[in-house]
């Protein structure tokens, strides 16, 4: 596009109100056709947090609430008792961990491609991708299942007292049912987020989330059904929410355009998408699994019913915090992949800034919360003097990873976006296993530090992860994103070749 047209655009832009009003096309040409004054970065950040926020307010309550499930559960298993408490957090962390990190890496990859074939205008290969991801995460499911039920002999083989073990296979075998949901619901939820629609979800979450508090309290202390009651309670309850989606998807005007039925398209061209998704479950695996892997190693040291009680009520208010980021990163990778389909570059790299300082300042509030309230968060969880005074040491730890998590996980939102997963997978192994966890490892055992010294080695991990993704993003070609989107999205989706790059240029 020429100067002389782009002039009167430029001349046009001369109040705030009407930034909002701009689509990204013109978001783009503003940024590419000429320096930006600084008076008018302000004007733009405003408009780049609305659209955030509007995907990001909705996405965030969505994955709190679905973390909240599990959530109550675990505090009502913390009132039956200690061990308990100790059996239901080391299946949830190890067992359940295992399960939730493989799902929600897999189901990125439906974030990418969708998310991009949103972006494009590619409405109908949507539907395929759903329905691709489907059969995948079921067949993942399948095998999972046999880790749910044999979890005693898995925990007793890692080294958990056998105790813990016996309890933790009790809640584990309990939650088999949910494990098919969520190998469902997954992808469901993905699928609809990559197309903007993030309101629905959230009500829907939130109706099942209220059902689900009063469902449990129900059955651990009006039926006194105990461990096996409540998870197999919170299986249920996520399979209302599957339900819920599914209707949605299927029913609704919003998807008439991307959901256009069962097709045996989905068995085809798996290849391609399954190279995607395998890259996108170890790079989430890896993330969700290191600070997974703090609770199991806690459970080996001296007196572990204290030590894992205390880490466990520590890590659900950090996964807390995560689901909180995870919404944002969420909405930062549907922001990414939504542009980079379209071939805009300058706006996805723009999303990229906004969404990160958006996440630092949120991360810092936080921090302080954990900081002021630390007596009163655990005794949310137990009223054991012992555990209340473990956890009240560890919250300046927690702390510092509360802020770590304003930078890391939209970092990789970013990467989903973009379809880095393969190249984070790599990092992650690095900094993660390679260095954090034995430094962790170190310190917890040999220093005498205990639960603190493991927590700093991955304090270190997370350190330098996050360095190295700030390194990567600074150093990226945008304009060659736009390229590689295009590409993923002809082999994933079986379309016909999209001129993305003609799109970015014209």
């Amino acid at each position: 596009m020429g100067s002389a047209e782009y002039r009167p655009l430029l001349l046009g832009l001369h109040s705030h109100s009407q930034i909002p009003d701009l689509s990204s096309v013109v978001i783009e040409e503003f940024l590419e056709n000429r320096p930006v004054a600084l008076r008018w970065w302000p004007r733009l950040v405003a408009w780049e947090s609305r659209l955030l926020w509007r995907l990001s307010g909705a996405s965030i309550v969505v994955s709190i609430f679905n973390y909240m499930l599990s959530f109550v559960t675990l505090m009502f298993c913390g009132h039956l008792g200690a061990l308990e408490l100790a059996g239901a957090s080391i299946a949830s962390v190890g067992i359940q961990g295992l399960a939730y990190g493989i799902m929600l890496g897999m189901a990125s990859a439906v974030q990418t491609v969708c998310g991009q074939a949103y972006g494009a205008k590619k409405y109908s290969a949507m539907g395929i991708i759903l329905q691709r991801a489907i059969i995948l995460h079921f067949v993942a499911a399948i095998l999972l299942s046999f880790v749910y039920w044999f979890s005693g002999p898995i925990l007793k083989g890692i080294g958990q007292k056998d105790s813990i073990a016996e309890q933790g296979e009790i809640f584990a075998r309990g939650l088999i049912p949910q494990l098919f949901a969520f190998a469902i619901s997954c992808p469901m939820q993905r699928f609809l987020q990559a197309q903007n629609i993030v309101n629905p979800l959230a009500f829907m979450s939130i109706g099942v989330f209220i059902l689900h508090t009063l469902l449990t309290w129900v059955v651990v202390y009006v039926l006194d059904y105990g461990l096996v009651g409540a998870a197999l309670t919170l299986s249920l309850s996520w399979w209302l929410l599957v339900i819920i989606n599914g209707l949605y998807i299927v029913l609704s005007p919003s998807c008439k355009e991307t959901w256009t039925g069962l097709s045996a398209r989905a068995f085809t061209g798996i290849w391609p998408y399954l190279k995607l998704t395998v890259a996108s479950a170890v790079m989430l695996c890896l993330e969700i699994w290191y600070n997974q892997g703090l609770v199991l190693i806690s459970g080996l040291l001296t007196d572990p019913t204290i030590a894992l009680d205390s880490i466990s009520i520590c890590m659900n208010y950090l996964n807390w915090d995560m689901q909180f980021m995870l919404g944002l990163s969420a909405a930062a990778s549907i922001r990414v992949s939504n542009e980079l389909g379209a071939g805009h570059a300058r706006v996805a790299k723009f999303s990229v800034f906004v969404v990160n300082g958006t996440s630092i300042l949120i991360s810092i509030v936080f921090s302080a919360i954990v900081l002021i309230f630390r007596v009163g968060l655990s005794k949310l969880f137990t009223s054991d003097d012992e555990v209340i005074t473990a956890v009240s040491s560890l919250t300046p730890l927690l702390a510092i990873s509360v802020f770590l998590n304003g930078i890391q996980p939209i970092l990789s939102g970013v990467a989903i976006g973009s379809g880095w997963q393969a190249v984070v997978a790599y990092v992650n192994l690095a900094t993660y296993y390679i260095i954090g966890l034995p430094i962790g490892c170190v310190l917890g055992f040999k220093t005498g530090l205990g639960v603190a010294g493991i927590w700093w080695g991955m304090i270190i991990g997370v350190l330098l992860q996050t360095a190295t993704l700030i390194i990567l993003t600074a150093r990226t070609n945008w304009d060659a994103e736009v390229v590689k989107a295009a590409e993923r999205l002809n082999k994933s989706a079986n379309e016909e070749t999209i001129d993305l790059v003609a799109s970015a240029s014209a």
